[in-house]
């Protein structure tokens, strides 16, 4: 464990107490400050604290930073298609069906676990466990390009960007029924479906804004192809917003018709497009993971 004190001073009054730990902590993201602080490894002048308190002068912040833990997940030999990959990240295509991170059911044939076998050592640390730095996922039954870090500061960069809803994401996504308008934008907050905790849904409560960008690519019958550009990545978020604008996506069983008229192993969603500002260089790269065969071969019976 370590331990570390700040003491605020005249000019960080009304700085939120979150934002004034990252800043002076370059090994933490504000989001993991935030992790720490509802862990109780937070305290301001001896008590517990809130991160969007506002600091006064001659406040006293204590952080107590637990020593990170070595997760126990075996490395496996499984092929990667590496778009990109250099000392702070790789960028990977995922296949449909295969899970990102180990969960109960799911402790092999991961993501991860073929990172853990690829990367050896160069792995991030910083949620606290030494494992390649997943800092966002794709669904198990949604394919395409995701970014992983190999090292702690990478691994804050890109989680900032994150944040500041800064990286681009554009995925395609085959959806019932055909479009009024050629575009639109889907402003909609999403949290825990309150019925069923293994869903989201729109609700105002215990939620985050969530905002889905889309556009018409190709209309097919009773079927459209569109790009779904996200703002924000939330949990689910297209699959939620489409359904809730009543275009739910092909194949997707959790938010769409229980009869599902071609049969699909999951929805058809493919993320194609990410691009990010590189770690250390700061220079803006953009990486395509093209359509997976069996998206493209769905398209061709449509069409068809």
């Amino acid at each position: 464990m370590e331990y570390f004190t700040f003491g605020a001073e005249r000019e960080d009054r009304g700085c939120r107490i979150d934002v004034f730990i990252a800043d002076n902590m370059e090994k933490l993201s504000r989001s993991a400050v935030q992790r720490l602080m509802e862990e109780g490894h937070v305290r301001l002048n001896g008590a517990g604290v809130k991160g969007n308190y506002k600091l006064r002068e001659k406040d006293i912040i204590n952080v107590e930073v637990p020593e990170a833990r070595t997760v126990e997940i075996l490395p496996e030999e499984i092929p990667l298609d590496i778009l990109y990959e250099d000392e702070d990240v790789i960028v990977v295509n995922k296949p449909q069906g295969m899970v990102v991170h180990p969960a109960p059911g799911h402790t092999s044939g991961t993501l991860v676990n073929a990172l853990m076998y690829h990367c050896g050592e160069e792995l991030s640390g910083i949620n606290g466990e030494k494992r390649p730095g997943i800092v966002h996922r794709i669904d198990k039954d949604t394919s395409g390009v995701l970014m992983v870090a190999k090292n702690d500061t990478a691994h804050r960069s890109l989680a900032e960007q994150l944040a500041e809803h800064s990286i681009t994401r554009k995925y395609n996504a085959i959806v019932f029924h055909g479009f009024r308008k050629e575009e639109g934008t889907v402003d909609q907050p999403i949290g825990r479906n309150p019925l069923d905790r293994k869903k989201m849904a729109i609700t105002h409560k215990h939620s985050r804004r969530a905002v889905t960008h889309y556009r018409v690519l190709e209309r097919m019958g009773n079927f459209t192809l569109i790009e779904a550009q996200l703002e924000t990545g939330r949990t689910h978020q297209i699959r939620v917003h489409m359904a809730y604008i009543g275009h739910p996506l092909l194949g997707d069983m959790v938010y769409g018709p229980k009869k599902q008229p071609m049969h699909l192993q999951g929805q058809a969603l493919h993320a194609r497009v990410l691009g990010f500002l590189h770690p250390t260089t700061g220079q803006y790269m953009e990486f395509e993971a093209p359509l997976p065969e069996n998206f493209a071969k769905l398209l061709a019976r449509l069409k068809a």
